[in-house]
């Protein structure tokens, strides 16, 4: 019985598995599994949207092709391997462990980024109509993209540097997959990865909102004619206020998502938990890349068109990328 217990049986070094009713085991693994599946194919689907579709080609979208990348990597990567975590061991070895924590710090940094960059441009949009097309251009959006996930590749390195050089260091027994981080590390992380952007996110979004319900009373107040003749501008103020209230969502998921699993940290380091029982938190944010695309789907007539496109195969026309789908 002891040997079927361990993760490994003919070491005996091997870590045991963690002990789950059968039951219990297959509901959540199915689960699990159906989360991961989704992930992936959501993803994909808007990586394949907005990469494909010449209408989509904007800055906004941009961001979002770029946040769906991070999504995928959650789902390709991160996903999967806690899912082969659930029952405490690890079978792809010291090397993969290394490259899976990588993956997910890269991944949370890079979905931050990104998430800070659709604050911007939504506050920009919204704050500053007048000037929008000339502060954010395609170059610009691109440059600023392509640093967050510099940025994101370089913190990813420093957290499991010590594992990079030797993996598997901190391993107790054969078949764990584990790294140590430091309080200095780790309340590093806490203000590059939680504090700092998500007080930007706040900020931004606040000064948007204050703003969409001055402009909406603005609106309610004026005249008829004046109504008339203001038609085009009021329409355009409609439409980015549309878009700034479902990346707003957006955004309040991803923060709902994140919070626990920071807020678990911190208790962590203090003592409060036990480090090993954050797996839900972890699992937390891993569904939260599962949940933009779906938002996607319900707020963005575009998405569903483009869906359509790719599900009937019509994206393998000739001309399919100019098709009209806004």
């Amino acid at each position: 019985m002891e040997e079927a217990e361990l993760c490994f049986p003919q070491v005996n070094t091997s870590c045991r598995k963690t002990s789950r009713p059968h039951l219990e085991a297959t509901v959540t693994l199915s689960v699990l599994s159906c989360i991961t599946m989704l992930t992936v194919v959501l993803n994909l689907l808007v990586i394949t949207s907005i990469s494909h579709f010449r209408q989509l080609h904007t800055t906004t979208n941009f961001i979002l092709l770029s946040l769906a990348v991070a999504d995928f990597i959650v789902g390709f990567l991160q996903m999967p391997a806690e899912i082969l975590l659930y029952r405490g061991c690890w079978t792809l070895g010291d090397i993969m462990c290394v490259v899976y924590y990588f993956s997910g710090f890269f991944a949370v940094s890079a979905s931050v980024g990104n998430m800070v960059l659709i604050s911007v441009d939504r506050y920009i949009a919204i704050c500053d109509p007048m000037f929008y097309s000339t502060k954010v251009t395609v170059k610009r959006v691109q440059l600023c993209i392509c640093l967050c996930w510099i940025f994101s590749a370089v913190h990813s390195s420093w957290m499991p540097r010590d594992s990079l050089k030797q993996p598997g260091r901190y391993n107790s027994c054969y078949g764990e997959c584990v790294i140590v981080v430091n309080y200095i590390e780790g309340a590093v992380d806490l203000v590059v990865t939680f504090l700092s952007p998500f007080l930007v996110i706040i900020v931004l979004y606040i000064r948007v909102f204050v703003v969409a319900v001055s402009q909406a009373r603005a609106m309610r107040s004026q005249t008829a004619a004046d109504t008339l003749q203001r038609s085009k501008p009021i329409t355009a103020k409609k439409s980015e206020m549309k878009a700034a209230r479902t990346l707003g969502i957006v955004v309040v998921v991803f923060i709902v998502c994140n919070c626990p699993y920071y807020c678990f940290t911190v208790a962590a380091e203090n003592n409060l938990v036990g480090a090993s029982s954050g797996k839900i938190e972890i699992w937390l944010i891993c569904f939260n890349s599962c949940l933009n695309p779906v938002i996607y789907v319900f707020f963005y007539p575009w998405f569903r068109k483009a869906i359509k496109h790719i599900v009937s195969l019509q994206i393998l026309k000739p001309s399919s990328s100019e098709a009209n789908i806004m």
